[in-house]
Parts: C-alpha cells; structure tokens; sequence
C-alpha cells in the first residue's frame, strides 16, 4: 500500500483535536522512525494501533510502540 494511502486511512482515525499525533506519525514515516506495514493492515488492526499511540503524548516512546504494531518485525 502506497504510503500517501495510508496516512489517509490514518488520517480518518486520528481526531483533528489530536494533531500533534498525526504529524508525529507523518514526520515519523519521512525520517524512517516508521514503516508501512509489511502486509495490508485490516481498519480494526490499524484503529487499534492508532488507539493505542493516541493514549500516549507523542514521543519516541510512542512512535516506537507504534512502529512495532504496524511493523512486528521492527527492530524499534
């Protein structure tokens, strides 16, 4: 899946009340912090990620959590 794809996908998931988060996860994806996932995500697998990172504040922490839900094999 195209990355522009799916920023979008999380882009509906990440309320406009939690931007921090969503540019955290863009800036994260352009300086390689974070990888699309190795295979197609389901919404209820992607929503759950995006759950879990948005109880969080933005951080490296967070970011990595993140990383290792849509990527297991992350060695972040």
């Amino acid at each position: 899946m195209p990355l522009s794809a799916l920023l979008a996908r999380i882009r509906k998931l990440v309320p406009s009340s939690d931007d921090r988060h969503y540019d955290e996860i863009v800036r994260s994806f352009g300086v390689g912090a974070l990888h699309p996932p190795p295979t197609p995500m389901s919404d209820r697998e992607l929503s759950q990620a995006i759950g879990e990172f948005l109880k969080e504040r933005p951080s490296s922490e967070s970011v990595a959590a993140l990383g290792r839900r849509l990527d297991p094999s992350s060695p972040l």
